[in-house]
């Protein structure tokens, strides 16, 4: 299955008007993003457990990563509610599930096969810290290496934001909203850049709260590249 697959254009899809679709673990539903491959996949979906369901243990040869949208999502690790941003590497495993149920973002089969790197961060205990020289923005640090930085940006309310992506860049939104000249993009809005291009947005009245991977598009095809 290929869906989204060429990672040369501008995609961008509000993901709450998607159908819900059935995993292969009743009680485990997705809307995909874009996708390369069957159930083994690269793939960038968000995934609704319903209360007290499950997958089997697993291990992820492509690494995982993921936000909580909503709810709580457990597994071996801990319970992680949302706001939660996880980084599971190449060769990690776990049974991941929810009792009372709970939404991720989550991007899989996208990490260097050498990397490591385990990540576990509650953005609900950082205190967001000013964008130096970006007027009315201001960032929670997620990941940074050679390859990507992962951030979580606060735009205040009718901010004008100019991002220069050489390198292409992904954003989810996961509070209030923006629009960047072509789309409006609300709570659940997901847009993904190429190399080569800048994002121009102004943040709506209420504001944004964004979860933004930038520099990772050039490492961004199929798994077999």
């Amino acid at each position: 299955m290929e869906l989204n697959a060429d990672f040369t254009v501008r995609v961008v899809i509000d993901s709450d008007t998607l159908e819900w679709q059935a995993s292969p673990m009743k009680g485990v539903e997705r809307r995909m993003l874009d996708r390369i491959g069957d159930e083994v996949a690269r793939a960038t979906t968000i995934v609704r457990y319903a209360p007290n369901s499950h997958f089997s243990p697993h291990t992820h040869t492509g690494g995982e990563e993921f936000v909580v949208l909503e709810g709580v999502f457990q597994d071996e690790h801990g319970d992680f509610p949302a706001g939660s941003y996880v980084r599971n590497p190449p060769m990690s495993s776990h049974r991941p599930g929810s009792e009372k149920g709970c939404v991720i973002f989550v991007k899989l089969r996208q990490f260097a096969p050498e990397d490591r790197t385990q990540v576990m961060i509650d953005t609900n205990k950082m205190e967001p810290v000013a964008a130096a020289n970006r007027a009315g923005v201001s960032i929670v640090p997620l990941f940074h290496d050679l390859r990507e930085t992962v951030r979580i940006e606060f735009w205040a309310a009718d901010t004008e934001v100019d991002l220069d992506l050489p390198d292409g860049g992904e954003f989810l939104v996961l509070e209030g909203g923006f629009e960047d000249g072509r789309d409006r993009l609300g709570k659940g809005g997901w847009l993904r850049l190429p190399v080569r291009s800048r994002l121009k947005a102004t943040a709506g009245s209420k504001g944004a709260k964004v979860w933004m991977k930038l520099r990772h598009m050039p490492h961004a095809g199929p798994p077999d590249r």
